[in-house]
């Protein structure tokens, strides 16, 4: 009789492994207010910020930044002070 394993999860490390920054829509905040969120705290050009805000208000979602844990939750906690619908994955 053979044994069944259940899968090994993969524990990310927070200073090396890649995340992402994921922006959701919400029916709160202004173009204009996310596009100067995103150029400010996640380094986006002007371009950048306008594309992500189009997909996240058409998508629902948008990954807004990518990076190590570690650099990523500040700019996630500071998005999230300033009122916008972020999680890190």
């Amino acid at each position: 009789m053979t044994e069944k394993h259940s899968p090994k999860q993969k524990q990310k490390n927070t200073q090396t492994d890649l995340y992402k920054i994921v922006l959701y829509n919400d029916n709160i905040h202004t173009f204009d207010f996310v596009i100067d969120m995103l150029m400010r705290y996640c380094d986006h050009t002007l371009y950048q910020a306008e594309q992500c805000a189009m997909l996240t208000h058409y998508k629902g979602k948008s990954v807004v930044k990518k990076g190590t844990y570690d650099k990523l939750l500040p700019i996630a906690s500071t998005l999230l002070e300033k009122g916008l619908s972020v999680d890190i994955e």
